[in-house]
């Protein structure tokens, strides 16, 4: 790739589940894969996926608006706008928004393996399957991600 990518405001591919609004931003083409990059947005009093542990992939999140809340392992952090989270490999992590405006976060993958999950997911619920923890977790299984049990 030779040439600068520009996604517009109003570009990008979007993924629709349930509560949650996904913006791929990046999946990983212009970055031979190295980096992906997505917009979450979260509905008011929703919460994120079920904890779960990434076995080969960063992940990162910056809050753009709202406050999210992380729970990692069994620590909840609040999150404002401004707030950078990192997440390694194997550490158990979740997110939510307990508030009552749209969070919005900058999402990272390094490497991109994970845009990939958003769009499984999306066609396991188009196939005519509710979201749930155990479609959720078995999308997840495909991306070298595993739900994280011991701290359900």
């Amino acid at each position: 790739m030779n040439e600068a990518v520009i996604v517009a405001p109003e570009g990008g591919e979007v993924i629709e589940l349930g509560p949650a609004r996904i913006r791929i931003l990046e999946d990983g083409g212009t970055t031979a894969h190295r980096l992906g990059i997505g917009e979450i947005t979260l509905a008011p009093h929703s919460a994120g996926p079920p904890q779960h542990r990434h076995a080969e992939h960063d992940e990162g999140f910056y809050v753009v608006s709202g406050t999210a809340r992380f729970t990692v392992g069994h620590t909840d952090h609040d999150a404002p706008a401004g707030t950078l989270v990192m997440v390694p490999p194997g550490v158990p992590h979740t997110f939510a928004n307990p508030g009552d405006e749209p969070v919005v976060m900058v999402n990272t993958f390094t490497p991109d393996l994970y845009v990939r999950y958003f769009r499984d997911l999306r066609d396991a619920l188009a196939g005519g399957r509710e979201v749930s923890a155990q479609t959720t977790a078995e999308v997840m299984g495909r991306y070298a991600t595993t739900p994280a049990t011991d701290f359900a």
